[in-house]
């Protein structure tokens, strides 16, 4: 029997599925992007009809009743460029041209997306030995291309890869796509949905250019990729948010995964806010993956109006906890993932208080769609390898946070292209509170760590203990550490840091003044390096 609240849940989620994109809209949030993608099955050897083929599969199989949109054109439709530099189709595989094909996914009602790279050279022409991908990028024909892409063929998104920008050319990131996104939006008046394709973080500029942005190398159909995609993503909620997400690439469901873990694959994309791009031959795809994909609750999860990003709240004997809020921010409404990348079984004990809630909690298994036993103390569930136990939950009461992590944290330095000597970086630490440090903050008055929100529900003057990790006293070495903290714009500065490496987790104290509601925490050090970072606490002074 469905719990009362469960059923006006599943209401809503009925509903959300069916406006998609316009109840995004009210809440001025894009959603992640869903959609179906060439590259996983078909790499450069694709076709006018494999196209339209898959087109017709994703209507057939009612795909897009539950959100699926795109039909997204990877590499393999290049042909060369003429004496003028005009770009032109491959004569075999795309004879009528891409406007022809464009035009007919438009036919269905759904939204056509297509690719191409930051360099001269596709990932095709190095990877798959594709010679037509030779001399086809955007490098240099930037205005040329977009005009012809969005205008004449009427695309409505773009994969803009990195191959020959980054293999071959060792061009500048930040520079190579902010050129291409200005070029975009100067020719196309049209919303274009833009995907960089870096394969790591690339840096916090990325959000003002792009839809989505790739955080990994390649996803395969096995458990491995799957794992490393995951751990990738593990602490970069911050840096998505506003309709801007971190892209874990194309699914692997209905490609070979055993079904728990294409249950974890398909459940970790969804709360992780990636965009979902169905890379399998939807013409075959099996009907227990095809199920898995059009799960109501799991979608809803991915395409909730708020755009965020679950983050961990514990992690321990190498299972990890996600939460993140849906449907409203701050409410009794959440979403838990149980997520357990071992190869042994992973008994989770969260809790409530962990999860912000109090009091009888109503829980619901949104894989499986059935509803667990009311708790009010913790959640309590046994989860397999490679699996995950994914709930919404919702509880009596919501309760002020009182921890706040440093890997939770908007690191306004971070990028993961391991260019800088000295880059701030997540970094294991096994005394830490979530078994996790930032180390590398500091040493310029633009790296610090952020927390943008912080919540008090009356206001007033708090206690905050923050807790790093101390650095000896190392010859040749000044060991000036300091640790400036800003609150609403109001600085400390923490001075007479501890340096005996030996005493594991050290801690500092303050009091601090914050609003009601929410509140800007920034952590770092202008002049010098501050200690790697653990966490900071909060308790109202009495």
């Amino acid at each position: 029997m469905i719990h009362g609240t469960c059923k006006k849940w599943l209401m809503a989620v009925a509903l959300g599925i069916m406006i998609g994109e316009a109840v995004a809209q009210v809440n001025h949030v894009e959603p992640p992007l869903m959609g179906w993608s060439s590259w996983n099955t078909y790499r450069v050897n694709i076709s006018e009809d494999l196209i339209k083929k898959q087109a017709d599969a994703m209507i057939s199989q009612g795909l897009n009743e539950v959100g699926y949109r795109y039909v997204n054109i990877d590499d393999g439709f290049f042909g060369y460029r003429d004496e003028k530099g005009v770009l032109h189709t491959h004569p075999e595989r795309f004879p009528n041209g891409m406007k022809v094909v464009a035009d007919y996914i438009h036919s269905l009602g759904l939204k056509a997306g297509i690719y191409s790279e930051a360099g001269a050279n596709t990932c095709g022409s190095i990877w798959d030995a594709d010679k037509n991908g030779i001399g086809v990028g955007l490098y240099g024909f930037e205005r040329q291309d977009a005009n012809l892409f969005f205008n004449d063929w009427g695309f409505d998104f773009i994969k803009i890869d990195y191959c020959g920008a980054g293999q071959q050319l060792d061009l500048d990131e930040q520079e190579r796509y902010t050129a291409i996104v200005e070029a975009i939006r100067e020719v196309c008046p049209r919303n274009i949905s833009l995907n960089i394709c870096r394969w790591a973080y690339p840096g916090t500029w990325v959000s003002g250019l792009a839809r989505s942005w790739r955080i990994s190398s390649d996803i395969n159909p096995s458990w491995e990729s799957v794992k490393y995609i995951i751990s990738k993503n593990m602490y970069l909620s911050a840096f998505a948010g506003g309709g801007h997400y971190n892209d874990m690439d194309m699914l692997e469901i209905g490609r070979g995964l055993k079904p728990e873990e294409e249950e974890t694959h398909f459940g970790m994309w969804c709360i992780l806010s990636s965009p979902l791009l169905i890379g399998c031959d939807l013409t075959t795809i099996p009907e227990a993956s095809l199920r898995l994909l059009k799960n109501p609750e799991l979608i809803a999860l991915n395409q909730d109006p708020l755009g965020i990003q679950a983050q961990i709240v514990q992690h321990e004997n190498g299972g990890y906890v996600f939460v993140k809020d849906i449907r409203e921010k701050r409410g009794k409404v959440r979403a838990v993932a149980l997520y357990n990348p071992t190869e042994e079984t992973c008994s989770f004990q969260v809790p409530l208080s962990l999860l912000e809630l109090e009091g009888k909690t109503n829980v619901r298994d949104l894989v499986h769609r059935k509803d667990e036993r009311p708790v009010d103390d913790a959640l309590r569930f046994d989860v397999l390898p490679h699996g995950v136990k994914i709930v919404r939950v919702e509880g009596s009461r919501r309760l002020e946070p009182v921890l706040y992590e440093a890997e939770q944290a908007y690191l306004n330095g971070f990028d993961d292209l391991a260019k800088r000597k000295r880059g701030v970086a997540y970094m294991p630490f096994e005394g830490a509170s979530g078994s996790m440090v930032v180390t590398n903050l500091g040493g310029h008055k633009e790296n610090y760590a952020q927390w943008d929100e912080v919540f008090s529900e009356k206001g007033g003057k708090y206690k905050m203990i923050v807790r790093y990790i101390p650095v000896a006293q190392r010859e040749r070495e000044i060991n000036d550490r300091r640790l400036e903290v800003t609150v609403n714009g109001t600085r400390v500065t923490l001075d007479n840091l501890e340096t005996d490496s030996t005493q594991g987790i050290a801690q500092a104290e303050l009091v601090v003044d914050l609003q009601k509601g929410y509140n800007v925490v920034r952590i770092g050090s202008r002049f010098t390096w501050t200690p790697d970072l653990d966490c900071f606490m909060l308790a109202p002074v009495e």
